[in-house]
Parts: C-alpha cells; sequence; structure tokens
C-alpha cells in the first residue's frame, strides 16, 4: 500500500506539474499576437521578422561582461585578434568588460545566444537565419563600406558576342554550374531562376564546372554556353588580367548578397542595445582590420527583413529550414566535416 500511495501522489504531482507548464505556455502564446517564423520562446508583434525586446523589463539584461564572437572559421584565433580594437572600443562606449568567446561550429555559436553566455555575435550569411529564429538574434550590421556593404551578386555571363541576350535565350543550351553547395554558382540559381521562367537541368543542361574562375574560363573559351558565377570572383579575375571584362556580357544580376552579419541579443536592456549599435555604426576599421576584412572600413547598417530576403528565399527554394529540425542537421552535417577533417590530419593527409 506505501508503494502505491507513493505513486499516486507522484503520478498527481507530475499531473499538476504538466497543468502548471501547459497553462504557462498557454498564457505566454495568448500574450503574443504573431511569432511568424520564430520560436515559441520569442514575439515578433512589430512584424519585422526578428524577436521583440520582452515586454516584462524584469527579463532585459543588462551584464557587467559582454561576450562577443565571430563566425567559426578555420583559425579563430586570427579573427580574435582582428576584433581586438574593436571590443575595446565597444568596452569603451558601453563601459563594459567585453570577452571573446571562441566557438567551432555554427549551430554552436546559435545554442550559444539561445542560452544566453554570448549577448554580441556575427553569424555568417546562412546561419544568421538559424540566429534569428532560433535565438532571438537582432541581426544590424555588415562589413562595409561608405556606401554600401560588402557583398556580392550572382551574375549570369555570355560571351561578348554570344546570340543569347536574355534568361529565355538560355534554354537548350549548356550552362555551366560550379559545384553542388555553392550558393552564387548553384544553389541560388536554382531559387532564383524559376522566378526567370527557367528551371534548370530542365530547360537547359547543367554541367558542373568545379570552380567560379573555371566557369568563367570556360564560357570564354566556348566550353560553356552560359554561366552563373559570383560576382567578386568575375570582378577580381578582371582586375588581376586574367580575363578580359570587354569579352563578356552580364544579361542577369541578383539582389546583393550580404557577408557575415553582426548583431545583438533581444533581451539585452534596450539602452545597453543602443549603445551596442551606436559603437558598431561609428567604428572605423583600423589599416591592418581593413585588410583583414577586404578593404571593408566600416559596419555597414542594414536590417534583416530587406537585407535577408534573399537569402532567405533561398533557404526556402532549396530545403533549408531555420527550425530546431534544420538546426540540428546543420550540426550533424558540421560534426561529421569535424570529424573528417580531424581523421585527414591523423592521417597525415
Amino acid at each position: 500500500m506505501r508503494t502505491l500511495k507513493f505513486d499516486v501522489k507522484r503520478t498527481l504531482k507530475s499531473l499538476l506539474t504538466m497543468i502548471f507548464l501547459f497553462s504557462t505556455v498557454a498564457a505566454n502564446a495568448d500574450n503574443c499576437s504573431n511569432r511568424g517564423a520564430l520560436d515559441d520562446k520569442f514575439c515578433d508583434e512589430n512584424y519585422d521578422m526578428v524577436a521583440d525586446l520582452p515586454k516584462d523589463s524584469s527579463k532585459w539584461r543588462n551584464p557587467n561582461t559582454l561576450v562577443f564572437t565571430y563566425t567559426p572559421v578555420e583559425d579563430p584565433a586570427v579573427y580574435k585578434d582582428a576584433f581586438a580594437d574593436f571590443q575595446a572600443y565597444l568596452g569603451k562606449i558601453t563601459g563594459k568588460k567585453v570577452v571573446y568567446y571562441t566557438v567551432h561550429s555554427n549551430s554552436a555559436e546559435v545554442e550559444a545566444l539561445r542560452s544566453g553566455r554570448l549577448h554580441i555575435a556575427g553569424f555568417s550569411t546562412g546561419p544568421t537565419g538559424y540566429a534569428v529564429n532560433l535565438g532571438g538574434y537582432v541581426p544590424m550590421a555588415v562589413k562595409g563600406y561608405p556606401e554600401a556593404f560588402q557583398g556580392y551578386n550572382l551574375i549570369v555571363i555570355v560571351k561578348k558576342d554570344s546570340p543569347i541576350k536574355t534568361m529565355a535565350d538560355m534554354k537548350g543550351k549548356t550552362i555551366a554550374h560550379t559545384s553542388s553547395s555553392s550558393n552564387s554558382g548553384n544553389l541560388a540559381p536554382r531559387a532564383l531562376f524559376p522566378n526567370e521562367g527557367l528551371i534548370p537541368d530542365e530547360d537547359y543542361k547543367v554541367v558542373y564546372s568545379g570552380k567560379h574562375d573555371q566557369s568563367i574560363l570556360g564560357v570564354a573559351s566556348g566550353d560553356y554556353d552560359a554561366a552563373p558565377v559570383a560576382s567578386d570572383v568575375f570582378d577580381r579575375m578582371a582586375a588581376a588580367g586574367r580575363i578580359n571584362g570587354d569579352d563578356f556580357r552580364i544579361i542577369f544580376r541578383s539582389p546583393r548578397f550580404p557577408t557575415s552579419s553582426f548583431g545583438y541579443a533581444h533581451d539585452l536592456n534596450p539602452e545597453l542595445a543602443k549603445q551596442i549599435v551606436f559603437a558598431f555604426y561609428t567604428y572605423r576599421f583600423p589599416d591592418e582590420m581593413s585588410k583583414q576584412f577586404k578593404g571593408a572600413d566600416r559596419f555597414f547598417p542594414i536590417n534583416y527583413e530587406d537585407d535577408w530576403a534573399v537569402i532567405r528565399d533561398i533557404a526556402h527554394a532549396t530545403g533549408a529550414a531555420y527550425t530546431k529540425a534544420g538546426l540540428a542537421q546543420l550540426a550533424e552535417k558540421e560534426a561529421a566535416k569535424a570529424k573528417a577533417k580531424a581523421e585527414k590530419k591523423k592521417s597525415g593527409g
């Protein structure tokens, strides 16, 4: 009987706990009129696609130490040093200590933000969507110049004397994509070209060149009728004299793809958030930092709703989902890639 009484009491306690939790979730849901694509713990009542500041001011965070990181790269120490001067400036503006937190995967960076361990971050272009939807991230800047943010376009090139004048003229032709995982060389064309009346592999034959420069040189030599490539690669090849830009025509140019975003956690005290934004917008890169970031000299203002629209379109069209399941898949891919890299290093490859 004692065991039975204990089980009944424990079961009753569990049921009451579950009822309380469900009622709390329901109450929170009732307090939010719109979430959009955001996770249930966030709200978007101003419809700007990023998490709103919590209504309850007791949930606003104002930490004494701000934790900052930049998107994981091959050698994190390089970028830790690159941002040292900016961290000092950020500390001066906010009056707080700023420390650098090294992350080793995009999924880990999102989780750090979501858990509250990370306050300010730079996310690479694709994972920015995960950070927004699942981490409560508010993007507000990218690296840039006085007149625009740093980025690139998908362009479609043909030879200057090619009979292809419009996108429709590519039907039935042989078109060079770069590789299956390339954004501007394959994923973006598959997402954007249907709006132009073209479906790759159906309306034209796709061949993979391997690299952007090989696609460009292949168009020049007549191996391919046309090719979607990254504008920055095309411009660099022209500037280096590897090609004559006048030998080509550009028949399509996409909206500009942004590079890594910078932003902050949605639940920071609004006065602190204002100071962080001010620090980003007023800081100017020293020469060494500008060199590190390919000539960018400042953080250029952006907003996620407008400037990431083309990235979201590509993600949706290619099956990427900025959800917990999507983040789990990203984590699995990153873990597999890290394992393969470690095994290659161990074998001396």
